[in-house]
């Protein structure tokens, strides 16, 4: 017999330096940014130390937000609805809910069931 090729899954998104994603370091480098403006301004003041700590909770916060996903745990009401959805999906939602003035239009689509 002849090698044959192994179809791979391909829909996952490509990792560059190992652990980050194309989204997860677009979110991880606007976070590190935004702290990075904390830490200038807490370099004017004298806290240089704390303005480089300030730099790494936003890029952390920024890593978080762009890979995790929220789990499903029962015992939370909340988690139940998204649980298993990516955390930046479920933000934009909650921001486009309160730009549409807390406004949510749900649609119930019923099939027909033929009794024969």
């Amino acid at each position: 017999m002849g090698p044959y090729n192994i179809p791979r899954n391909v829909n996952d998104e490509s990792r560059l330096l190992y652990i980050f994603t194309g989204k997860a370091l677009i979110y991880t480098v606007i976070s590190a940014f935004i702290g990075f403006i904390f830490y200038l301004i807490l370099k004017a003041c004298g806290m240089q130390l704390i303005g480089l700590i300030v730099v790494a909770i936003f890029g952390v916060i920024g890593f978080c937000i762009g890979t995790f996903k929220v789990p499903n745990i029962g015992a939370f009401k909340f988690t139940k609805k998204v649980g298993g959805e990516n955390i930046d999906d479920i933000i934009v939602r909650a921001i486009k809910f309160k730009r549409a003035n807390k406004k949510i239009y749900t649609y119930k689509i019923e099939e027909e069931t033929k009794d024969e």
